[in-house]
């Protein structure tokens, strides 16, 4: 194992973190080109969620195999042509002009968002043990690239009009795959990987893999939602201009990006269970203040009646959103300081199936938060979903890590 010492460690940390912040700019682009696009093709709640939560579908059924096949073939290669071929799928989405074209293109587009299964083995690779908390959590950090699409795309869009931004996104790519091969290093960990394909799924049968899915699904999977959810909510209830909206919804995509290499250091100096747990509290108690509706309290007193208005001003919902955006942040890193820990040896397969799991929950929730809103005509309902997602979470770490009692309900010895 290579260690921090070599300097090419740093020029692949770099380069990857780099890559996976385009990577991630492309990815979440329909949280800010889809309001345009759902104005275009007059789209109800449930269809802009289905158009901004496709690319996430496929970016999060990839993560499994580009992991395993990282571990095969190298990340520096499967960085590179992950990188070049999305970018013909990202020009094409210009062309479109019905829902469906926009559907179809996006399943193919998504795929990079599986980037990440790719720098997170090939990273922590080039760091001893006590830096790959760290070194993951610094890569991780490439999710600004939600911030940087909410900062760029909308001057792009006002600029050359929506549909010349894919095809500047694609030349991107192009340009990022080039300087990504020329700058990292070849893979230590290629092709060491042994025994049958099939083998490398027996971790499935370890609980803890599962646990660590349920945990990522929450702070990965609700970043995503929420950063694709924001800015047209932000439009919605405070009635800003899609420019301000998207330079608002910031607020929550800029600290929980930046923030995850902070969350690996703490992580590797305080435990990841730790760090997972007092997040997920936080992050309960900010979901639980975000999912209170505009209310109107009418009371009757002893001298006739008494009205009362309950609402989040715009800078405490923007305050709120910052903290939940940082302890996703760092629950997203102590995540995947457990896989490092726990799987040292598999570590692609591992990363690729909670990689998965969190990347079907980003591409579930804002379709739920569309149901929700048809059907619960109240703007925090997609507050509320998450709020119960993460009693669920609290939950199965309380039992099987908390009280050292398994779900299963064998005591740990």
């Amino acid at each position: 194992m290579m260690t921090t010492d070599n300097p090419k460690a740093y020029a692949v940390l770099y380069s990857s973190t780099f890559a996976f912040m385009v990577c991630f700019v492309v990815w979440m682009m329909f949280g800010v080109l889809g309001i345009q696009i759902r104005q275009e093709l007059g789209l109800n709640a449930f269809e802009f969620g289905l158009l901004t939560s496709t690319p996430v579908l496929t970016g999060a059924l990839f993560r499994l195999p580009l992991g395993i096949w990282t571990d095969r073939f190298g990340g520096r290669v499967m960085m590179t042509i992950l990188l070049a071929g999305c970018s013909i799928p990202v020009y094409l989405v210009s062309y479109s002009q019905q829902l469906w074209h926009f559907l179809v293109i996006g399943l193919f587009l998504g795929l990079v968002g599986a980037s990440f299964a790719i720098g997170t083995p090939y990273v922590a690779r080039f760091f001893s043990a006590e830096r790959k908390g760290f070194a993951m959590g610094f890569f991780g950090a490439g999710t600004v690239g939600a911030a940087v699409n909410l900062f760029l795309t909308p001057i792009l869009l006002e600029s050359f009009g929506w549909r010349a931004v894919p095809k500047i996104y694609a030349v991107v790519l192009l340009i990022t795959a080039v300087g990504f091969w020329f700058v990292s290093a070849p893979d230590p960990g290629a092709g060491k990987t042994s025994g049958r394909f099939a083998d490398q799924f027996n971790v499935l049968r370890n609980p803890k893999v599962w646990r660590y899915c349920q945990y990522y699904s929450i702070t990965f999977g609700g970043f995503t939602a929420l950063s694709l959810w924001i800015p047209q909510y932000f439009q919605a209830e405070y009635g800003l201009s899609l420019v301000a909206a998207a330079a608002l919804a910031a607020g929550f995509s800029l600290p929980g990006a930046i923030l995850r290499a902070v969350g690996g250091g703490l992580a590797d100096r305080f435990g990841a269970h730790n760090v997972t747990w007092w997040c997920l509290w936080v992050a309960w108690i900010c979901l639980f203040l975000l999912s209170y509706p505009d209310t109107q309290l009418t009371i009757k007193t002893l001298d006739g009646s008494s009205s009362f208005h309950l609402y989040m001003p715009i800078w405490l919902f923007v305050g709120i959103l910052f903290v939940l955006g940082a302890v996703f942040a760092f629950g997203m890193a102590s995540t995947f300081k457990y896989v490092a820990d726990d799987f040292p040896d598999n570590m692609g397969t591992v990363t690729g199936i909670v990689g998965l799991a969190g990347g079907l929950a980003g591409f579930l929730l804002p379709i739920m938060f569309g149901i929700l809103a048809e059907i619960l005509p109240v703007r925090s309902s997609c507050f509320m979903l998450l709020y119960g997602v993460v009693w669920v979470s609290l939950i199965i770490i309380y039992f099987s890590e908390v009280k050292r009692v398994e779900i299963s309900g064998e005591i740990q010895r």
